[in-house]
């Protein structure tokens, strides 16, 4: 599935193939996607920021139709993997941006190939830190801050076993939990995503992205602060984008998406798209 004026390529680099959809002109713009879906989530934003760019949505490690290897979902490996696939497609500098998991991976790139990163743009959340120890799996005050998949995707073999072929009950769960527009996530998208997480191995790998986080914390302590310009965003989890980002960047923004929901990329693309442009430039 590819959208109008992309193509689909591949790439092999850091010991695994990795998937990309690329179009566009101009200064590259490299987009890391999240939990769970696939590059298919800037399906809205490609379009409108291929305007002004080359843009590279990138299926991560254990994503979509990229290599599911049985390990390296550590956020330092799969920033590896797309420093090495941005070097392989000829560039030495790239803006990144990230959701979710690819906010991490967004981060990652930044602390560990600064040479590499003009700047650097991630929303809801961000990379794992310590607080991440300190979060609440019971829910408070009707709040839906509950995250209780980040220790549901921990287990080893129970989530392959609960969710093989039927990935779509869970897709359709977080849609309705977690977006505030959730009719903007349609039925083609949501089994798109289905389709893409409905095999053993790949709950398997996507788990590994969660299971990974006490690595990536231990990581992150040797990090320097960023230098590159940062920006923040965020929509229902938006109060944890400065907390794990307080102390990690020299020249950070940030900006909440007043009512919007997690999906940022699909429920307010031209929001999104707007605050990018005027970050990258």
């Amino acid at each position: 599935m590819v959208i109008d004026g992309f193509e689909s390529g591949f790439a092999d680099v850091n010991g695994i193939r990795l998937h990309y959809v690329a179009g566009g002109a101009g200064e590259p713009l490299v987009l890391l996607p999240g939990w769970p879906r696939t590059w298919y989530q800037f399906r809205e934003v490609l379009p409108l920021l291929a305007r002004r760019y080359r843009v590279i949505a990138v299926d991560l490690r254990g994503m979509g139709e990229s290599d599911k290897p049985s390990g390296g979902y550590d956020k330092k490996t799969m920033a590896r993997d797309v420093f090495e696939l941005v070097r392989s497609l000829g560039y030495d500098e790239v803006f990144v941006a990230g959701e979710d998991i690819g906010s991490m991976v967004a981060y990652s790139f930044a602390a560990n190939h600064p040479e590499a990163t003009r700047k650097v743009a991630l929303w809801e959340v961000g990379h794992p830190a310590e607080a991440f120890y300190d979060l609440r799996m019971l829910p408070q005050d009707g709040r839906p801050d509950a995250p209780w998949w980040f220790a549901f995707n921990q287990l080893d073999g129970l989530p392959e076993r609960l969710l093989e072929g039927r990935f779509r009950v869970l897709v359709d769960w977080l849609i309705e939990y977690q977006a505030t527009a959730p009719e903007a996530i349609g039925e083609e998208a949501r089994a798109h995503y289905a389709a893409a997480y409905d095999t053993p191995e790949a709950i398997r790998a996507s788990n590994g992205w969660y299971q990974a986080f006490g690595q990536d914390i231990a990581d992150a302590r040797g990090y320097p602060v960023l230098e590159m310009p940062v920006l923040g965003l965020g929509g229902i989890y938006y109060p944890f984008v400065p907390a794990l980002l307080e102390g990690k960047a020299a020249d950070v923004r940030f900006v909440e998406f007043a009512g919007a929901g997690h999906y940022l990329a699909e429920e307010r693309p031209g929001d999104l798209v707007r605050e990018l442009v005027a970050f990258f430039g």
